[in-house]
C-alpha cells in the first residue's frame, strides 16, 4: 500500500499549542502573585513600622493625667459655687495587694489575650478601621497596654494618629516592662467613677473598703464600671443598674471562659449584685450645692463636649447660670412658708426660678441635703394639675378662640363616651359647683372651672394634641425626649398627645421646666432654652463651651399677650390673690392633682414678672402620696403661693417695677359654634345687705369680664357685689339704673391693694377647691 502524500501547493504552517492548563494550575498561579503582592506589601508594612518604631519614642507621663481641681463659680464666674474635687482621687498600691480575681476580672473583660499578645490587637485594629470606615460609631481596639499608654502618655484624642502613636508606643512598653507591672500600672491609673482613679480608691468609693478585702461579686461589678463609669454607676437609677447587671454577667461569663473561675462559682455570683453601702458623699456636695452640681455635670455630660474624667478632674472653669441671690431666696422662701413641723424628708419641696428671655436657672430648692437624698424635686416634679390650663388658653386662642368667649360651667361635663369631669366642691347636686352654663374664659380662668377648660379642649380641633404641642413649644418636653424640645429634665412623665383631660395636668412636669414655659409666655411668646451652664475654660484658659443667647418664637406675640392678660387676672380676682402682696405686676395659675388614689397628691403656683418666672410644687414621700388630710391646706392658692410670694419678694428685691402689655385681644375664627362672647346675665333685684354665702357661684361685675361689647348694648342693671378676698364679703349696693358695659382697654375691676396679706383667705381659696366625692362611671376630678 503507497504512502499518503500531501496536498500539492505549499506547506501549511502551525504554532505548536500550548497544552490547556489545569485549575489546579491556574488557583496555584494566582496564589503566587497574592504572594508576591503580599510580600511586597508585608516588606513596605515592616519598613513603615521600623520607621515609625524609631521615629516615635515614649514620651515623658502626662503631666496632664495629674487630676486638676475643676473650679465651678455663680453666674459672672467670679464667686465660687464649688468644685468637683480637689485633686485625683487615687491610691497606688502594688499588685500583690490586688485580688487575683480583680485582676482577672479585668483582664476577662477587658483583654482576655493581655497574657500572651504584644501590646497591639491587629485584628481588633483592622475591625474598627472597617467599622469606622462604614460610618458606624467610632470603635476603639485597645489592649490593656494601649489603654494605659494613652492614659498615661498620650490624650482622649478620636483620631487614627493617636491610634497609631499608641500602637507604636504600646510596642515598645511592652519591650520595657513586664506584663505584670503594665496590669499594675493600669489599675492604679483607670477611672472609675465618682472621682475614682485606680482600684484602691474605687473599692472605697464603691464598697467602703480595701482593693485586697474585695470579693468575686465586687471585684466582678468594678471590671464592669471602669468600662463606662458613669453609664454603670449604681446610683445612676434604674436603667443604670439594669446596664451594670448586663455588664455584670458578660464579665463572669468571660471569667469562665478564660478558666478564672468555675462555672459554678459565676452561677453563684450573677444571681446577685453585690450590697452597696450608703457612704458619706463629699463634704462639697452638702446642702443645695450638691444638686447644683448634679445639673451642671449631668448638663455637661449630655452636651457630649465633656467626659465624666475631665469633669471631675480637668481643671475646668464652669460659670453656671445661678446666682447667689436666687438661690437663698429660693430656701429661704421654701423654709420661711411651708408648715411648722413639716420638715424636707417627707414633704418634698420643688422651686425654680428662670429669668424671662434667656432660659437661664438662676435659682431653685430642690429639697433635702444632697448629702441625705441626692432626688431633686425642681427637677423631678409631679403631676401639674390646673397649671397646664394657661397652655390650654394659648392653644385656644391659636386655634382661632378669643378671650371673651364662653365656655360650659356648670358640673359635671360628660364626654359622648360617658367620662365625666366635675368642678371642685359639691354643687346644690353633689356634682361639683355650678358656675352657669356660659362662662368667659377670662372667669374661666380666675376660678379655674374644670369644666369649661375640659369644654374648650373638646371645642378645639385636635385640643388635646395642640395642647401638647404648645406645652412643648414653650418649654414643657413631652413623654419622650427630643432635642428639639429640650428641659431639666428633657422629659415629662405622663404627659401625651392623646390624653383627652390633658388640660387638667395628669402629666408630670418639673418645677424648672414649668417656670420655662411660663417664662415663654411672659417675653411675649419667645421661647429660651432652660440651661445652667454659661461657659467652660479649660486648664489652658481656652474657652471649650460658651452659651449663646437665643431665642424662637412658640406663639405669637398678640396670643402670648392675651394668655398673659387671662394670668395677671387670676391672680387679681381669682384663685391666685396671695401673690398681690409681691407688690408688682404677676401672673400666674394655681394647681393641685389626685392621683389614682383619689387622693390629692400636689399642690402647685406658678407665675412671673415680666422679669422672671417662678414655679413652686408641694409632694409628699415619693411624690404621690396623699396630702389631703395631712397637710393643713393642700390648696395651691396657700401655701405654694406663698412660697411662690416668699421667694419673688427676695429674688425681685432691687430690680424695676415693670408692667405687663396690654391684651391684644385676638380676633379669631372659632372652629367649633356655641362660645359666643360671654354677655353677663341681667338681674332685676339687688343683693341683700349681708347675703350668705351662696351655693352656687354669683354672676361677677361684667367690669372683671374682657369681653367687647356690642354698639347697641346696653345692660339694664349691673350686679353690685364684688368679689374680694377677704373672709367675709360685704357687698355693696349700687343701682345704676343704665350702665354699659366697658371697653376692652379700660377694665375697672375691683381689687384689693398690692399690700394684701400674703395668706389667702380660708373662705375664698378653699371652698373653691374643696375635693367632692366620685360620681358616675369615669370621673376626672382635678382641682384649680
Amino acid at each position: 500500500m503507497s504512502a499518503k502524500r500531501r496536498a500539492n501547493g505549499p506547506a501549511v504552517k502551525r504554532r505548536p499549542t500550548k497544552p490547556r492548563r489545569t485549575a489546579g494550575q491556574r488557583a496555584r498561579s494566582i496564589l503566587k502573585k497574592l504572594l508576591l503582592v503580599g510580600l511586597v506589601v508585608g516588606l513596605l508594612g515592616a519598613i513603615a513600622l521600623f520607621v515609625l518604631y524609631k521615629a516615635i519614642s515614649i514620651p515623658a507621663p502626662n503631666e496632664a493625667f495629674k487630676a486638676q481641681t475643676t473650679f465651678v463659680y455663680y453666674s459672672g464666674g467670679k464667686q465660687e459655687l464649688g468644685t468637683f474635687y480637689d485633686d485625683q482621687n487615687r491610691v497606688s498600691i502594688p499588685l500583690k495587694e490586688m485580688p487575683q480575681q480583680m485582676q482577672d476580672a479585668v483582664v476577662a473583660a477587658e483583654n482576655q489575650t493581655f497574657w500572651t499578645d504584644q501590646g497591639i490587637d491587629p485584628k481588633g485594629i483592622v475591625r474598627a478601621a472597617f467599622s469606622n470606615a462604614r460610618g458606624n460609631d467610632r470603635q476603639g481596639a485597645s489592649t490593656i497596654t494601649q489603654q494605659y499608654v494613652k492614659i498615661l502618655y498620650l490624650s482622649s484624642e478620636q483620631s487614627y494618629q493617636r491610634k497609631i502613636k499608641e500602637a507604636v508606643v504600646s510596642l515598645k512598653i511592652q519591650n520595657e516592662l513586664s506584663k505584670a507591672e503594665i496590669l499594675e500600672g493600669y489599675l492604679n491609673t483607670i477611672y472609675f467613677g465618682r472621682g475614682a482613679y485606680g482600684i484602691q480608691a474605687a473599692a472605697q468609693a464603691f464598697f467602703d473598703k480595701d482593693a485586697a478585702q474585695l470579693n468575686l461579686r465586687e471585684s466582678a461589678v468594678l471590671a464592669t464600671v471602669l468600662n463606662n463609669p458613669s453609664r454603670y454607676d449604681p446610683d445612676g437609677g434604674k436603667e443604670a443598674r439594669q446596664a451594670l447587671k448586663e455588664r455584670y454577667t458578660y464579665v463572669l461569663k468571660a471569667m469562665v471562659d478564660t478558666e478564672a473561675i468555675t462555672a459554678e462559682q459565676a452561677e453563684k455570683a450573677v444571681k446577685r449584685l453585690p450590697e452597696f453601702p450608703e457612704i458619706a458623699v463629699q463634704s462639697q456636695y452638702g446642702g443645695q450645692r450638691g444638686h447644683m452640681l448634679a445639673l451642671v455635670k449631668k448638663e455637661l455630660l449630655a452636651s457630649g463636649e465633656f467626659s465624666e474624667e475631665e469633669i471631675d478632674g480637668g481643671g475646668l472653669r464652669i460659670t453656671t447660670t445661678f446666682t447667689p441671690e436666687a438661690m437663698k431666696a429660693a430656701a429661704e422662701g421654701v423654709i420661711e412658708q411651708r408648715p411648722e413641723g413639716f420638715g424636707d424628708k417627707e414633704l418634698h419641696v420643688g422651686a425654680a426660678t428662670v429669668e424671662v428671655g434667656t432660659g437661664a436657672l438662676r435659682g431653685f430648692y430642690g429639697g433635702q441635703d444632697y448629702l441625705d437624698s441626692q432626688i431633686n424635686w425642681a427637677a423631678t416634679g409631679g403631676m401639674a394639675g390646673s397649671t397646664i390650663k394657661p397652655l390650654t388658653i394659648a392653644a385656644a386662642i391659636q386655634d382661632g378662640f378669643e378671650i371673651t368667649d364662653s365656655f360650659e360651667g356648670n358640673s359635671p361635663y360628660e364626654f359622648p363616651d360617658g367620662t365625666e369631669v366635675r368642678n371642685e366642691g359639691t354643687g346644690s347636686d353633689g356634682l361639683g359647683n355650678d358656675y352657669g352654663e356660659s362662662v368667659s374664659l377670662v372667669e374661666a380662668a380666675e376660678e379655674s372651672i374644670n369644666t369649661a377648660f375640659v369644654d374648650m379642649s373638646a371645642s378645639m380641633t385636635d385640643g388635646p394634641q395642640q395642647i401638647y404641642d404648645m406645652a412643648r413649644d414653650l418649654g414643657i418636653p413631652g413623654n419622650d425626649p427630643s432635642r428639639q424640645y429640650p428641659g431639666i429634665p428633657n422629659r415629662s412623665t405622663d404627659f401625651l398627645p392623646d390624653d383627652t383631660l390633658i388640660t387638667l395636668g395628669k402629666g408630670r412636669v418639673s418645677p424648672i421646666n414649668m417656670a420655662n414655659a411660663y417664662a415663654s409666655i411672659a417675653s411675649g411668646g419667645e421661647r429660651a432654652d432652660v440651661h445652667v451652664v454659661e461657659k467652660v475654660v479649660d486648664s489652658n484658659g481656652e474657652v471649650r463651651y460658651s452659651r449663646k443667647n437665643s431665642t424662637r418664637t412658640a406663639v405669637d406675640e398678640d396670643i402670648a399677650a392675651d394668655t398673659s392678660y387671662a394670668m395677671q387676672q387670676i391672680v387679681q380676682n381669682g384663685t391666685g390673690q396671695a401673690a398681690l402682696a409681691l407688690g408688682r405686676p404677676a401672673a400666674g395659675k394655681t394647681g393641685t392633682a389626685t392621683n389614682d388614689k383619689d387622693q390629692v397628691s400636689s399642690a402647685w403656683f406658678a407665675g412671673y414678672t415680666p422679669q422672671l418666672a417662678t414655679a413652686v410644687m408641694y409632694v409628699r414621700g415619693d411624690g404621690d402620696n396623699q396630702l389631703d388630710g395631712w397637710l393643713p391646706s393642700y390648696f395651691g392658692a396657700v401655701y405654694p403661693a406663698q412660697t411662690w410670694t416668699a421667694i419673688m419678694e427676695r429674688a425681685m428685691d432691687g430690680m424695676d417695677v415693670e408692667e405687663f402689655p396690654p391684651p391684644a385681644y385676638v380676633e379669631g375664627d372659632a372652629p367649633s359654634e356655641g362660645h359666643e362672647p360671654y354677655v353677663p346675665p341681667a338681674t332685676t333685684s339687688t343683693p341683700t345687705p349681708t347675703p350668705t354665702t351662696p351655693t352656687k357661684k354669683p354672676s361677677r361685675t361684667p367690669t372683671v369680664q374682657t369681653q367687647e361689647p356690642s354698639p347697641t348694648e346696653t345692660p339694664t342693671e349691673t350686679p353690685t357685689e364684688t368679689v374680694t378676698p377677704t373672709p367675709t364679703p360685704t357687698p355693696t349696693p349700687t343701682p345704676t339704673p343704665t350702665p354699659t358695659v366697658p371697653a376692652p382697654t379700660t377694665p375697672t375691676e375691683t381689687v384689693p391693694p398690692p399690700s394684701a396679706p400674703t395668706t389667702a383667705s380660708p373662705t375664698v381659696a378653699p371652698s373653691r377647691t374643696t375635693f367632692a366625692s366620685p360620681t358616675r362611671r369615669r370621673l376626672a376630678s382635678w382641682r384649680p
